[in-house]
């Protein structure tokens, strides 16, 4: 059985509020888990101690049972040095979609065009 620590999803629409579970990987977002282990709440400001609130002996307790945390909650549990976080790096995530690269291309070849004549009569003239 596959261990996750994850957020479970609770609250009213746009008021979203946040349960930290322990939970099968296999059942869903919101649905059968083993264990509360805390809450947190985005909607409180960054600074609020009440904004990511969990019990740390039961998260170090089911981290050496080989629960694995999710990237969110993994973020929250490095504050406190339980698991080592680092950053995601996805360059090609920044790079603009197929079309739109050959737009680019097509668009600079036209530049390209409408420059060169333009410097072709300066040259002759500059030559005579």
């Amino acid at each position: 059985m596959s261990l996750k620590i994850r957020l479970a999803r609770g609250g009213a629409k746009k008021r979203p509020f946040y349960s930290i579970v322990v939970a099968d990987s296999r059942n869903p977002r919101d649905g059968r888990f083993i264990e509360k282990i805390g809450t947190y709440n985005p909607l409180l400001a960054r600074d609020d101690e009440k904004r990511v609130q969990y019990d740390e002996e039961r998260a170090k307790y089911w981290l050496s049972k080989g629960a694995k945390a999710t990237d969110r909650v993994a973020r929250f549990f490095a504050v406190n040095g339980l698991v080592k976080w680092e950053h995601g790096d996805n360059p090609n995530k920044g790079k603009p979609g197929q079309k739109a690269q050959e737009r680019a291309t097509e668009k600079a070849e036209k530049e390209a065009a409408a420059n060169a004549p333009a410097e072709a009569p300066a040259e002759e003239a500059a030559a005579e």
